[in-house]
């Protein structure tokens, strides 16, 4: 994961949130409820990257990130921007019929083009995150299916 956000020192997600602007705060307090509504048990929520960070806990995957096996294995991280807010959803990123099933639903939910890279979804305006797409993508890949998408990509 290489995002770029505003720096922060932030231990905890609602510290995070406390040093956001209003209007910022208040969108990624909705996020971040929607997220744990609708994320299926085995993730846990945390600071992961400067962002607040859903992931698979080393007690589910004891390898935890390739990329640092000291940190749990990342599965969706919210931030607020410089320019927007983002989700990042890895599984996005390493399920091709998941971002399918993404891009076809986006336009659903909302009238703009979607704004994405290859695992972030990006939000200028804060009215017009699509909370209840972003609840039915956290639904859709539980711990143990992440952990199998993850294992099969890496072996590539």
């Amino acid at each position: 994961m290489s995002p770029d956000p505003i720096k922060t020192q932030a231990e905890h997600p609602d510290k995070y949130l406390a040093e956001l602007p209003e209007d910022r705060r208040v969108a990624m307090e909705k996020l971040r409820d929607v997220l744990r509504k609708n994320l299926p048990a085995g993730f846990i929520e945390t600071m992961n990257y400067g962002m607040i960070g859903y992931v698979v806990p080393h007690l589910l995957y004891p390898p935890g990130y390739h990329c640092d096996p000291e940190q749990p294995l990342p599965f969706i991280n919210i931030a607020s921007q410089k320019n927007w807010i983002a989700v990042y959803h890895m599984g996005l990123y390493a399920d091709e019929k998941l971002i399918e099933w993404f891009k076809a639903e986006f336009p659903k939910y909302s009238r703009n083009k979607l704004d994405m890279g290859k695992s972030c979804i990006r939000f200028k305006k804060t009215n017009e995150i699509p909370y209840e797409l972003i609840g039915d993508l956290a639904g859709r890949m539980s711990a143990e299916e992440w952990i199998a998408v993850y294992e099969k990509n890496l072996k590539r």
